[in-house]
């Protein structure tokens, strides 16, 4: 299982809105075929792995990372490819939650293959996080926020310089994540002081750029600006407060930019939402940072930490947080930990 769940990563990027999958096929303890879905609409793993195997994959098991679908959507159903391939066993790390493609374990036991479902399910479940949330809630995006601090929980110097706090490694990471999710976002102070391009620039081409998000109250993003220059090439939407200036916003428009006007956060999300932003990765700034998690919007803390002390004259990561008492503080739990070069990376989901 722990081989799928490292193949079913290879489409990501890729895959979205369909989640991650990988498969593995075993007969007499020896691997005879394995496979992923590589891309949305594209064959499911389960079938790479049967084509991958062949003859070989009668009387074998078949570990999966998701309950094998028993729909016909843009891919025929993966359990009557299973059946006809004379698959013995099926052993899958979580049940596939879609109403519309879930079943498929009932189904191949009523065909007389054997299933079992639940190993490294938490893991899959970590992996699939964006799948599983966009089953579960299409009020709002899944919302990760992504922050690179120094040890003493700073986003910039005191001048607002933040390039580079963290290393090379750390900064090709971010890059493998931005593929993965729809859109790319920060506040308007920091596409202010940084210029950033937000875009994808690793070895992971995503299926569909991310579009550019910027939390901008009061609309004042000059043109000059890299997110209001390629506007044009890259979708890029302003969110500002129905209060913002009428002239700035006519001025962002006739750039090509797409501007939302929201009251609050949790608007602003459902509205991105229904402009088909599933999933939101949130770089920063730090009032940003802190008002999403005050209001408990995110759902996943990517956090990189450097190896360097920048003082109280630096910019905090998470400005506006409100004091809590330890009975009353929520406790993250922690899906990923390990090094990028020399810097740490926790990954930290909502309990």
């Amino acid at each position: 299982m722990a081989r799928a769940l490292d193949l079913a990563w290879r489409g990501w990027g890729k895959v979205q809105q369909d989640p991650l999958v990988g498969a593995v096929l075993l007969r007499d303890g020896e691997l005879v075929g394995e496979g992923w879905h590589p891309e949305y609409g594209d064959r499911h793993a389960e079938t790479v792995a049967l084509a991958d195997a062949g003859e070989r994959a009668r009387g074998a098991t078949l570990v999966v990372t998701l309950e094998p679908c028993s729909h016909q959507g843009k891919q025929p159903p993966c359990t009557e490819a299973i059946i006809r391939s004379g698959v013995a066993r099926v052993v899958a790390a979580m049940r596939d939650p879609n109403p519309l493609a879930g079943g498929g374990a009932e189904r191949l036991r009523e065909a007389g293959v054997e299933i079992e479902i639940g190993p490294l399910g938490d893991a899959a479940a970590v992996q699939n996080a964006i799948f599983l949330h966009g089953v579960r809630d299409r009020t709002r995006p899944f919302l990760a926020l992504k922050l690179a601090t120094t040890l003493d929980g700073r986003i910039a110097d005191g001048f607002g310089r933040s390039r580079w706090i963290s290393g090379e490694p750390a900064r090709d990471y971010v890059q493998w994540i931005r593929a993965g999710f729809d859109a790319i976002a920060v506040g308007g102070r920091t596409a202010r002081l940084d210029d950033p391009a937000l875009t994808v620039r690793g070895p992971v081409r995503p299926r569909t750029a991310p579009r550019r998000v910027v939390f901008d109250r009061v609309a004042d993003l000059g043109p000059h600006l890299t997110l209001v220059r390629t506007a044009g090439e890259t979708p890029t939407v302003v969110v500002v407060s129905p209060e913002a200036d009428r002239t700035r916003i006519k001025r962002l428009q006739t750039t090509g930019v797409t501007v939302v006007q929201a009251a609050s956060l949790p608007e602003a999300l459902g509205l991105l939402r229904e402009q088909g932003v599933a999933s939101l990765l949130v770089e920063g700034g730090g009032q940003l940072a802190g008002a999403l998690l005050a209001a408990g919007l995110v759902d996943r803390y990517y956090w990189i930490q450097a190896p360097l002390w920048l003082g109280e004259g630096g910019v905090p990561a998470l400005a506006g947080l409100p004091t809590r008492g330890l009975d009353q503080a929520d406790r993250w739990r922690v899906v990923e930990r390990r090094s990028l070069g020399d810097d740490t990376l926790l990954v930290l989901d909502r309990s």
